[in-house]
């Protein structure tokens, strides 16, 4: 059963085109808000807009989060036709983890995670806090389990994807009391345009016995926003069916 404390109420989605965050704007919607998604991809975006026919109440603005001029203007666009900011998602990043040894990692390369994945997050909750304190609203952002392990060779994506989460707490404490602000790190998300097929084992590398979909980011994003989540902030809620947990010898 949906959560309608939502509804009504408007949110943007960064990165809400593809992927996770799809799959947490068609959430959003569900429970009866108005989203602008923002992102890079138009193509996807106009894709999207069509099938989800939600009319009015969903629009599209491209923004790349890394540049501040791109937030503050989708910020206006969502205010222009909305009214009103309840729930920002910093849900856009760079999500290719990469496998570069540190020594002959770029400091052009580690700079774009940290300006997509980091400051990303940093300038959507500059330009979205005033108008978020007006309504009381919440903020999510999108961390990773792979700010908490890590494999070789990868090095500036759980970087960036720490200092979401040390930027959340910080968020909530300036927040508060009236901006709630949590983070989902996200596991192992199977989304439907990986190549790649699930085995077996994939599934059973988690203690749930499957890879984790979309639509569980998306259900947790949407209780996170919700006035059921009213005594909840600063958190890092890892959504990772139970994979971070098991210990598997190799």
């Amino acid at each position: 059963m949906l959560n309608r404390t939502l509804e009504g109420k408007t949110a943007i989605v960064t990165g809400g085109e593809r992927g996770i965050g799809r799959g947490i704007t068609e959430r959003l919607l569900a429970g009866g808000m108005r989203v602008c998604i923002a992102g890079i991809d138009p193509e996807a975006a106009g894709k999207f807009l069509r099938e989800a026919e939600a009319g009015e109440r969903l629009l599209f603005h491209r923004t790349d989060v890394a540049e501040e001029e791109d937030v503050a203007e989708m910020l206006r666009a969502t205010l222009d036709a909305f009214g009103h900011l309840d729930a920002m998602v910093a849900n856009a990043g760079n999500a290719s983890p990469g496998r570069t040894p540190v020594e002959k990692l770029s400091l052009e390369e580690w700079n774009r995670y940290i300006a997509v994945n980091l400051t990303g997050c940093f300038l959507c909750a500059k330009h979205a806090f005033p108008e978020l304190r007006k309504t009381s609203g919440s903020m999510v952002l999108m961390a990773s389990t792979r700010a908490l392990q890590s494999k070789p060779h990868n090095t500036a994506y759980p970087a960036s994807k720490g200092g979401v989460i040390a930027l959340t707490h910080a968020l909530a404490t300036s927040g508060g009391p009236d901006i709630r602000v949590n983070c989902i790190s996200p596991g192992w998300i199977h989304l439907e345009h990986h190549r790649a097929q699930l085995r077996e084992e994939d599934h059973l590398q988690h203690l749930t016995g499957r890879v984790g979909r979309a639509s569980d980011i998306a259900a947790m994003t949407a209780f996170l926003l919700s006035e059921e989540a009213g005594f909840i902030t600063g958190q890092n809620f890892v959504v990772d069916g139970g994979m971070t947990k098991k210990m598997i010898y190799q």
